[in-house]
């Protein structure tokens, strides 16, 4: 990265983290958070479907785990939501692994992976319903004040930063993992997994690998949810709208990149809040605008987001170029 982009990342970062300190209204923080965490959820099932290529419609199913652990953990056991996190994202984990080794190991065909997976978030919507605590009506966090150890906060300044260091700490992972072997062998199995096998990269293992990564980050943001929202039920929990968010936004921002579902985020969540607050007896109408806007995105900028910010900084940049010249650029 050039000095000019790292100066501009390090400039955003520090505006996003003096936000709270200057500008208190909840509703405003409340939507930065959802932004924060949806490009949070997004970045996760990119690991998956963006660098791996392997499509997930049911990764609300690992946010479910996430979330209904570390609630089940608190609620029954009086057990730190902080340790709830890790025992629902290794469990998630576990899942993740456990529904990767049967298409994986197989070889089972992409797109019944993309059903698989969705049948899967759907048989734990069902258990959820049926035999998790608190059955159809959910689990109530118990209210425990103001505590950093309970996770729970009077105002939303705590809950915003950290969902901003969670967002964070996922993209410098995804970051290392990009330049890594593992990167290079996911990104090879996207674009052919035949012809990466054929040269000896282990497909099954490296698949493997990313559904461990996304499923694991994946329940931490379920477990962070259930504490933003002190309730979870199984609708919430596992819903079929929530893997529709998570995959929407890396596809609208630039799938298989660093800021795609940041960028998706940006664009999409805040439309999302204002339809719900618009119109919340349609509930589920913005999946439709969201559908319309992937299909214009993708007409313009197959590439996404990503794309157009590209072109956009080209164009300024020579722009710039040419006024400091004083003149038009030379074609070559």
């Amino acid at each position: 990265m050039t000095k000019a982009r790292v100066g501009l990342l390090i400039a955003i970062l520090l505006f996003a983290v003096f936000i709270p300190v200057f500008y208190h209204n909840p509703y405003v923080l409340h939507l930065l958070i959802m932004i924060y965490f949806q490009a949070y959820l997004g970045s996760c099932w990119n690991i998956l479907g963006g660098y791996a290529g392997q499509l997930s419609f049911g990764h609300a199913a690992f946010f479910g785990i996430g979330a209904y652990t570390s609630a089940w953990l608190v609620s029954s056991f009086d057990i730190y939501p902080w340790f709830g996190m890790w025992v629902g994202a290794l469990l998630s984990m576990l899942a993740g692994i456990g529904l990767g080794f049967v298409f994986f190991k197989y070889k089972v065909r992409a797109l019944f992976f993309a059903l698989g997976t969705l049948a899967f978030g759907e048989v734990l919507l069902i258990i959820a319903r049926n035999w998790f605590k608190g059955g159809s009506t959910g689990i109530e966090i118990p209210l425990k004040g103001d505590s950093w150890a309970y996770f729970q906060f009077v105002g939303k300044a705590p809950y915003y930063y950290i969902i901003l260091a969670m967002l964070i700490g996922v993209v410098l992972i995804i970051y290392k993992v990009e330049r890594s072997k593992l990167g290079y062998y996911l990104l090879a199995i996207r674009e052919n997994e035949e012809s990466a096998a054929a040269v000896g990269v282990n497909t099954a293992k490296y698949k493997l690998l990313a559904i461990a990564l996304s499923s694991f980050f994946t329940a931490l943001g379920g477990s962070y949810w259930a504490q933003y929202s002190l309730y979870i039920e199984p609708p919430m929990a596992f819903r079929g709208d929530l893997s529709f968010d998570m995959v929407i936004r890396p596809l609208v921002g630039g799938v298989g990149t660093l800021l795609g579902p940041i960028y998706g985020s940006l664009a999409l969540t805040p439309i999302a809040e204002g339809m719900n607050i618009l119109l919340g007896a349609y509930k589920g109408l913005h999946l439709i605008i969201f559908g319309l806007i992937l299909v214009v995105v993708m007409m313009l900028f197959p590439g996404g987001l990503v794309d157009l910010v590209k072109k956009a900084s080209y164009f300024i940049s020579s722009r710039g170029n040419s006024t400091d010249t004083g003149r038009k650029p030379q074609r070559e």
